[in-house]
């Protein structure tokens, strides 16, 4: 670690603060890395490897690699100073044969071949970023998911996150896929674990049902936290209720209470879209209780943003006290 590091995370993380580990992958993960900066000393992002669409897939498909789509969000998220390596890392291209490739993608691609490994890759970027925190793939191979969709067979992550139907089972492999030691090892000594929120199979079923995961999770002395999403995805989860996120994710992920389940607590402002069905994400607290979860309903969402989404500041204040 260099000299500037080690100076951008004491300006930026608190030296008092707990140990926190955020699971999940894509949009939703980055929202939480972002918001566990303002309260914690150490910060670990357990990212999803399941990506099978666009440049991620395209790398995993034809290098053998996992999808490094997430990670590099995640590597983003943790490195809020600005410079030509986070422009580099977002930038994505608009033409020729490295057409929606984004160039962080593509980086990462070349320090796993360099290193020989996809975590000391995700290292070596958190160096040349000045990340904050450290991205940890949830397993060094990439993740296949299959899922039973309104009965039909799906396989792969960008198939299964677009179909309707209800999902009625769902699969994380292959068979010889296992958690990456730095995962296993972060979750064990955390103060907190933060789940959510991001696509409820897709991105932390993803994560957790990766063998050994969800066995660190209940493992843990830490406090567990769920951020429940705040509308239903079109698609994966279409006409979930939170009770039934909370029975998935016991069910199927092998996670439960003891822990907070973060609702968003006031009224929700839901975009018109004629294409796409917009339905908010309501729990109870007895619903709750029935998984060993307590709710703690804040006011976490983005008023400004053209979708629903939450804030970083607003979570990461709940968070913080939550730990």
């Amino acid at each position: 670690m260099t000299a500037t590091e080690v100076r951008l995370e004491e300006i930026l993380l608190d030296p008092t603060g707990p140990r926190v580990v955020a699971l999940g992958g894509g949009h939703g993960l980055a929202i939480t890395l972002e918001a566990v900066q303002s309260y914690a000393s150490e910060i670990t992002a357990v990212v999803a490897v399941a990506d099978d669409g666009g440049s991620s897939g395209r790398l995993t498909s034809g290098l053998g690699m996992p999808p490094p789509g997430d990670l590099r969000r995640c590597l983003l998220a943790l490195s809020p100073e600005p410079s030509v390596w986070s422009e580099l890392f977002a930038y994505r291209f608009s033409g020729g044969d490295i057409e929606d490739h984004s160039l962080g993608n593509l980086l990462l691609a070349a320090l796993t071949d360099l290193t020989g490994d996809f975590a000391s890759a995700s290292d070596a970027a958190g160096r040349m970023l000045g990340a904050v925190g450290r991205v940890v793939p949830a397993a060094n191979q990439a993740a296949v998911l299959r899922a039973t969709v309104g009965g039909q067979e799906l396989t792969g992550q960008a198939v299964i996150s677009k179909a309707r139907g209800g999902v009625s089972s769902f699969t994380v492999g292959p068979g010889d896929l296992e958690a990456h030691p730095d995962a296993l090892h972060a979750i064990a000594n955390a103060d907190q674990i933060v789940i959510g929120p991001g696509s409820l199979y897709t991105s932390l079923l993803a994560v957790l049902m990766v063998p050994g995961i969800a066995d660190a999770v209940m493992a843990s002395s830490a406090r567990r936290v769920f951020v429940l999403n705040l509308i239903c995805q079109d698609g994966e989860t279409l006409g979930l209720t939170g009770a039934q996120h909370l029975a998935d994710l016991g069910e199927v992920g092998g996670v439960k209470g003891p822990g907070a389940v973060v609702v968003h607590g006031r009224g929700l402002r839901l975009p018109s879209s004629p294409a796409i069905p917009v339905m908010a994400v309501h729990l109870g607290e007895e619903d709750a209780m029935t998984w060993g979860w307590s709710v703690r309903r804040a006011d976490v969402t983005d008023h400004d943003a053209e979708w629903p989404e939450h804030e970083p500041l607003a979570l990461g204040k709940v968070l913080g006290e939550l730990v």
